[in-house]
């Protein structure tokens, strides 16, 4: 199913999904992961594009977790792709029966010798796609902005971009607050953006994690989290399970108001999303 199918108004339940990367290994501890994950029935699977830009190994985990019966929404960067290229993967996805892509203007390199420029923004390649394909369309959107913008606001126009490029579904950022998320898609109604936003969830798993995430991208750590990560800094465990515990209270919070959907960040584990999912089973099965 498209994403326009997979988020209408017909679906009482919201819609589970998951994330996972190419890893620098084989693919077999990964493929062991998504088979626990499969037991909760995502509708599907994003997969992020490859480190090396070349989408080769993005591709074969594709066709792997297709041949588990899964759903798979490939994630498409362009900052360094050309249009030829793009096509040619895009020719290639659809042969192999994916229906919907996640477009992403990609991590712009600290060169500029080598690659391609004829993309700059997400929006481009949200119509190159639309003009090429019958895929369906995601986005990404950032409840306190893109690291890159000076503003909320800024963010949002480059966001009405892609929506009039044609997106069907915005994937959200990770955040920790629940509070930023249900602001964000208020701002976004009220800007005239009414397609669905899908919160990204991401487990707590450590304080390098943290450390990382927070690193590239607006997400306010609130004291709390941080006491927990300093608190718990030399026992992993119990960072983890603290964690699971703190995902857990946000999902129910967003299913209780109605979202579509979860999108789990797994970080190629299924561990801390399996513990979140069956803590929310009894809330989904309400919905």
């Amino acid at each position: 199913m498209k994403l326009k199918e997979i988020y209408s108004d017909k679906n009482s339940k919201p819609v589970i999904s998951f994330e996972v990367f190419p890893p620098n290994g084989d693919f077999e501890n990964l493929i062991h992961e998504i088979k626990i994950l499969s037991d909760y029935n995502p509708e599907f699977i994003s997969i992020t594009y490859s480190a090396n830009g070349k989408g080769g190994k993005s591709f074969e985990l594709l066709q792997k977790i297709k041949a588990l019966g899964i759903n798979v929404m490939p994630h498409f960067t362009c900052i360094t792709s050309s249009k030829e290229s793009i096509k040619s993967a895009l020719i290639k996805i659809e042969q192999a029966g994916v229906k919907n892509v996640l477009a992403l203007r990609g991590d712009v390199p600290d060169f500029e010798i080598n690659r391609s420029f004829d993309f700059y923004f997400a929006n481009e390649l949200v119509q190159f796609i639309k003009t090429h394909t019958n895929l369906s369309i995601g986005v990404a959107g950032y409840p306190e902005g893109h690291i890159e913008s000076p503003d909320l606001y800024s963010d949002i126009k480059n966001l009405k971009k892609k929506v009039a490029a044609g997106a069907d579904a915005i994937f959200t950022q990770l955040f920790f607050d629940n509070k930023k998320y249900f602001d964000y898609v208020d701002i976004l109604r009220n800007e005239g953006i009414n397609l669905p936003v899908i919160p990204g969830i991401m487990p707590i798993i450590s304080k390098k994690q943290i450390t990382k995430m927070t690193s590239l991208a607006k997400i306010t750590v609130s004291d709390i989290i941080k006491e927990k990560i300093e608190k718990y800094k030399d026992e992993p465990q119990s960072l983890q399970n603290f964690g699971i515990d703190y995902a857990t209270k946000q999902c129910i919070e967003l299913i209780e108001k109605g979202v579509p959907g979860l999108h789990f960040f797994t970080l190629n584990k299924s561990y801390s999303t399996s513990k979140i999912l069956d803590n929310i089973k009894g809330e989904l099965w309400k919905t």
